[in-house]
């Protein structure tokens, strides 16, 4: 509430204060209160008796006093195709408007020529058939600034006026050394606050253009009355615009200079006071606020006008609203108690319904209830005895098959022992009977002293019985030990190398991989084992599920969809046999080197 009156309070004394000190400038400042006296004088020459006619400076003077006009100057003298007497009138009674006016422009579009510096305005009667003609027959550009020169403010020449010189090919030269330039030459005005824009640099020629008016024209009347534009930026945007419609062919160029303050021809448009903007900012405040207090201080400092009726307004609303809700909060504690006693009358009668259904279902389903526990335990008596009846089976099947596969294991191994005996007693034969053979094919050979038998060679066949009876006895070959070293004899021998970890040749059967397999005392490729069956040790027993499960199709416990209690099976295990020693005796033979015991 305080900060709200302190801003509308402080926004009224600024805005005083401002009042004030425009009054101050006013009075200090008589002459800038009134508005600047603006006065322009538009000449263009067409019809040139003695040269082609130019096709847009009639049409372009046109465009410039129309565009006067448009920006409110006092006076706009437009004047066509004038001789050299009127055209020295007109500058002459120019020069006396000036003598009270803040701002004089001066637009000239037509030829112009520059002679030994100086630069003249050509009107359309002009012959000079000889320089020495200049001076009588045209209007020099120094005697146009002396026109403007009572201009309190601003002294302005637009020239149009740099095209190619028509006479120059025609003119005879009175002085050899008298120079005629191309274009207008560059000036420098005496006289302060005078601005002379040419349609190019000077030595430069500037287009008179294709369409309906020149270049430069189009770019005057596009920027130099635009409202509280400063002429200098005004001529810079000429500039721009004539150099990009004629591909940077033509530069505006602009002399003179100008003071620190905008000088605009056209001054900017001042909006009109609105007596009750300040009443309308207090207003928007105060909305924003939106509670009776702010209006009441909105009320306090405008008490008069559209936004005081407005802020009125709203007060009634906010009273009306208040009173409504005061309503309102009646009607909803009322309605709240009503509710809360609806709500426990119901949930006593709810209560007490409850007691009596309770009592009701306890009476009926007492003699129910009996009977349908007594049926649950019978049926889960019954389910309990069938699956303990079933796990008895499955534990006897699996003892079973324990005791079977430990029977083959035995019998394997046993197997495997009297078949490695076998066939070492054969290879004893068989060196016994090849020891015989050499002594009877040379028996006139005078007997050695303490004669040392040499050892029989071992068969090829006899090598592969060996290998393949011991690589049967550390696991790794499941076939027949016939001395027929085959694919399936390869195949223990892979094992044997992936399992223990060796290299040998699998392609032949040699003493070396014997040796290896040999020295191996215990088993060496891992116990593969059927279907339903676990490696136990050095043995493959049955896989007997715990109680609630059952063994499925792959071979896994799966859990059953009714669990009951079920007695566990103790299942037997048979102890692990081992494997019979590989130590026959202690006879031993050398072959090749090394030595083989039975």
């Amino acid at each position: 509430m305080s900060t709200l009156c302190w801003s509308i309070s402080s926004a009224k004394l600024m805005r005083s204060a401002v009042c004030i000190l425009l009054g101050l400038l006013t009075w200090f400042c008589p002459e800038r209160a009134l508005a600047d006296k603006r006065i322009a004088l538009v000449v263009g020459i067409s019809r040139y008796q003695q040269v082609p006619r130019l096709t847009n400076p009639s049409r372009d003077a046109d465009a410039m006093a129309t565009l006067f006009r448009k920006a409110g100057f006092d006076t706009v003298t437009n004047q066509r195709d004038l001789g050299i007497a009127d055209l020295r009138r007109v500058i002459r009674e120019f020069s006396e408007a000036s003598r009270d006016a803040d701002i004089s422009v001066v637009y000239y579009a037509g030829h112009g020529i520059e002679v030994d510096g100086i630069n003249y305005l050509v009107p359309a009667d002009a012959k000079l058939i000889s320089d020495f003609d200049i001076e009588d027959e045209t209007l020099s550009l120094e005697r146009v600034l002396k026109a403007l020169d009572p201009a309190k403010r601003l002294k302005l020449v637009i020239l149009d006026a740099c095209r190619d010189n028509p006479f120059a090919k025609t003119m005879r030269r009175s002085v050899a050394s008298r120079s005629i330039g191309r274009g207008l030459a560059k000036v420098e005005p005496s006289m302060s606050d005078t601005l002379i824009a040419f349609a190019a640099k000077a030595g430069a020629v500037a287009s008179d253009g294709d369409g309906q008016n020149s270049p430069f024209a189009r770019a005057l009347v596009k920027f130099i009355a635009e409202p509280g534009l400063d002429l200098r930026l005004a001529f810079g945007r000429v500039r721009d615009d004539v150099l990009k419609s004629t591909d940077n062919r033509q530069e505006p160029f602009v002399y003179g200079s100008l003071g620190g303050e905008t000088m605009a021809l056209v001054p900017q448009v001042i909006k009109p006071v609105d007596p009750e903007a300040q009443a309308r900012i207090d207003y928007e405040l105060a909305a924003q606020i939106g509670t009776k207090e702010a209006w009441d201080s909105f009320l306090t400092i405008h008490n008069t006008g559209l936004y005081a009726s407005l802020a009125r307004a709203q007060n009634a609303k906010l009273n009306s609203a208040q009173q409504a809700r005061a309503k309102a909060d009646d009607v909803r504690r009322d309605a709240e108690e009503q509710a809360a006693q609806k709500a426990a009358d119901f949930r006593r009668q709810l209560e007490e319904q409850s007691i009596r259904q309770t009592a009701e279902a306890k009476q009926e389903l007492s003699d129910q209830a009996k009977k349908d526990l007594e049926e649950a335990r019978r049926q889960i008596a019954e389910q309990a005895q069938k699956d303990l009846d079933e796990a008895r089976r499955q534990a006897a099947v699996a003892q079973q098959q324990a005791e079977a596969a430990r029977k083959q294991v035995e019998e394997a191994r046993r197997q495997a022992f009297a078949d490695a005996q076998q066939q070492v007693e054969q290879a004893k034969i068989a060196a016994k009977e090849e020891a015989a053979r050499i002594a009877a094919l040379s028996p006139n050979l005078p007997e050695p002293p303490s004669p040392v038998p040499s050892p029989p060679k071992i068969d090829q066949a006899d090598l592969a019985r060996l290998l393949q009876a011991h690589l049967k006895r550390v696991g790794c070959n499941s076939g027949t030990t016939d001395g027929n070293w085959d694919e399936g004899s390869k195949k223990a021998l892979g094992l044997f190398n992936k399992n223990a970890r060796t290299n040998f040749d699998i392609k032949l059967a040699s003493l070396n991989a014997l040796d290896a397999v040999r020295s191996k005392t215990d088993r060496v490729c891992p116990l593969t084992c059927g279907k339903n069956q676990k490696v136990d040790g050095d043995r493959c027993i049955q896989i007997v599920c715990r109680t609630g499960f059952f063994l499925n199709s792959d071979g896994e416990c799966e859990k059953r969809a009714v669990s009951a209690p079920i007695a566990r099976a103790a299942v037997k295990r048979e102890p692990t046999a081992s494997a019979p020693s590989n130590r026959g005796g202690s006879r031993c033979f050398t072959f090749s080197g090394k030595s083989y015991c039975e």
